[in-house]
């Protein structure tokens, strides 16, 4: 077929309230699939985007170009919902040969960030009916259902074994979470004890959707390092979106919409990563059907993108061309049924790339986007992280020390500041 070591606030409790958030367990028995809507993403009621990760560029392999043969890739990763069934999606997308899957597990991790599978948790993962499967450069593949009743706020183990020189490796570089490798194939293992070697990548999985008739849809964040998190404490999953995703969960008359993270580093609205830094990604624009307007159940797109466009040589100084592409998104956005809400830009005062230039045109940038017509709503980030005694850098507690990304704190108080009835109401902007 082609095609933490610490944890997360409220991680026990959200647990718990797995089966308040999945529905009945009558769903166990029930299981059916709604039609897919071809170019278009519309919210539904069942299968519904609970983690994702962009997927950037090809490798870095211990081999460069021959993928990672005869090894067993165990990702972890931290779902948002819960559901009592899940689809796994494999990624070739910068591939430049076929990869070919001998076999993919999923299971419940038995610890927040470890190695090891929950016991009688480990499902094999099949494609259109067989265990294995081959994914055409350039393209990817969703799987078959699984059932496996997954808890909201949980940790999953995607394992991946291919046996064969594969090419590059579609990989996510900041994952800020620890992943597991193995030689051999140690897929169908519950136990950490083959899996020696760590990663801080994720390789290969790009989603994980859940079956979930209560949740609403998705919010899908398109972001640079800000929504990567990239300064955010490895293993703790203290990404804003991941405050968000817990304020979705506990917060009384949320919406109950997945959160998926398509954050990447030093990622730009108009230019694409230059030759020597891979690693940042095509543009926003360019990425954005892949990333954002094809994610299951995608209800809202949140854009939080603008500052290295600003900040990165050779960098953009009119604010008009930075403002047209943001625009460019939400007609795009909406034209696939998606509600666009957008960010404005941090302060960055006491950053290398700071001056008065730069501080100009986010400026103007962020006038425009309040100004209201740019984006159906506003997340007013700059007014959530800045000094209020001097509001062109960030607030001492919420700066990590380079003056441009937030902290843990300043993670939280971004989510902190979302009005979640944004992200349910229908007004458009005017474009």
């Amino acid at each position: 077929m082609t095609t933490r070591r610490a944890r997360c606030p409220g991680f026990v409790l959200l647990t718990a309230l797995a089966s308040v958030v999945l529905g009945t367990a009558a769903l166990l028995g029930h299981l059916d699939h709604p039609r897919e809507q071809a170019g278009r993403s519309a919210p539904s009621r069942g299968w519904v985007g609970s983690w994702s990760a962009a997927q950037v560029g090809g490798g870095p392999e211990a081999a460069p170009g021959r993928g990672h043969p005869g090894l067993t890739v165990r990702n972890v990763v931290h779902v948002s919902v819960g559901g009592s069934a899940a689809r796994i999606h494999l990624s070739n997308a910068f591939g430049n040969r076929p990869l070919r899957v001998l076999r993919c597990t999923v299971a419940l991790a038995a610890r927040p960030s470890g190695p090891a599978a929950a016991a009688g948790t480990l499902r094999v993962v099949r494609f259109g009916g067989h265990g294995r499967t081959t994914v055409s450069p350039g393209a990817s593949t969703v799987s078959d259902p699984v059932r496996l009743l997954v808890p909201p706020a949980a940790d999953l183990l995607v394992t991946v074994h291919a046996p064969l020189a594969g090419g590059t490796v579609t990989h996510h570089p900041f994952a800020r979470q620890t992943s597991y490798l193995a030689r051999g194939d140690h897929s169908g293992e519950s136990g950490r004890h083959a899996f020696t070697a760590r990663t801080s990548r994720w390789r290969y999985v790009s989603g994980v959707d859940v079956w979930n008739r209560e949740v609403e849809g998705a919010v899908v964040v398109l972001g640079d390092s800000i929504t990567d998190g990239l300064t955010s404490t490895p293993d703790a999953n203290h990404r804003w979106t991941d405050f968000l995703a817990v304020r979705l969960l506990t917060s009384p008359d949320a919406p109950r919409l997945g959160v998926l993270n398509q954050g990447v580093s030093g990622n730009r609205v108009l230019r694409d990563a230059d030759p020597g830094v891979p690693s940042n990604g095509p543009s926003g624009l360019r990425r954005l059907r892949r990333d954002a307007l094809g994610q299951t159940g995608a209800a809202v797109l949140v854009v939080e993108l603008g500052t290295n466009d600003i900040l990165k040589v050779p960098r953009q100084a009119d604010a008009r061309r930075i403002v047209r592409g943001l625009r460019e998104i939400t007609t795009r956005g909406r034209q696939h049924g998606l509600r666009v809400v957008g960010a404005t830009l941090p302060p960055f005062r006491g950053h290398q790339s700071f001056g008065p230039e730069p501080e100009r045109v986010r400026q103007e940038v962020n006038a425009r986007i309040r100004g209201g017509s740019v984006f159906d709503a506003v997340l007013d980030f700059d007014r959530a992280l800045r000094d209020p005694a001097a509001p062109t850098r960030l607030a001492p507690r919420y700066d990590s020390g380079d003056h441009l990304h937030p902290n843990d704190a300043g993670y939280r108080a971004m989510a902190g500041s979302v009005d979640l009835d944004v992200l349910r109401s229908t007004s458009p902007a005017l474009l």
